[in-house]
């Protein structure tokens, strides 16, 4: 495993090493896949829309700054052909989503069977979300990114961030409330 940092592998990738491009495709192609997947509800598209990202960012290399942080710029350009693809095409199958963190204890077939149902049951109360509190959603708790990473993919100030997560736990509660979904936020 090759200890440099993103940012250093990007600015190797940027001379012309192909190596170190295929070493960022392998860092990022399952986050962005998960990532997209969730904001797209359709991992056909997510595919897609994942390859577009690297074409993308590979043409555009040049542009990346390495003082910044390479896995804001390439979930940015992800983030964005996103919200593209979704104005184009609002009718978006659903697909499942990657599991949920692992647990700390040894489930039974009955827990993974509750846990299961409500999964699904808070899914589909967080695909009724706007976009900006779905993404927002999805970079602090599934992508496990700090507010100012999150920050700069969205392309916000870090308390709006604060104020969309808040706002999208509320709505979320009152969704799966609605519905008869119980969970902890």
């Amino acid at each position: 495993m090759n200890n440099e940092t993103d940012e250093q592998v990007a600015v190797r990738a940027q001379s012309g090493n192909t190596d170190a491009y295929a070493e960022l495709l392998s860092r990022y192609e399952n986050r962005l896949l998960r990532y997209v997947s969730f904001l797209t509800h359709d991992s056909s598209l997510a595919s897609d829309i994942v390859q577009e990202t690297f074409i993308s960012a590979y043409q555009n290399l040049r542009s990346y700054d390495a003082k910044r942080k390479f896995s804001s710029w390439i979930y940015r350009i992800a983030h964005n052909k996103s919200i593209d693809a979704i104005r184009k095409d609002h009718h978006l199958s659903d697909t499942d989503v990657d599991d949920l963190p692992v647990t700390a204890y040894e489930p039974t077939v009955s827990d993974m069977y509750d846990a299961s149902l409500l999964k699904a049951d808070v899914q589909t109360c967080i695909q009724k979300l706007n976009p900006k509190q779905k993404s927002v959603i999805q970079l602090i708790y599934f992508e496990q990114m700090s507010y100012s990473d999150a920050s700069d993919v969205l392309h916000v100030p870090v308390p709006t961030i604060g104020t969309w997560l808040s706002r999208a736990k509320k709505n979320l509660k009152d969704i799966c409330t609605t519905q008869g979904v119980t969970y902890d936020s």
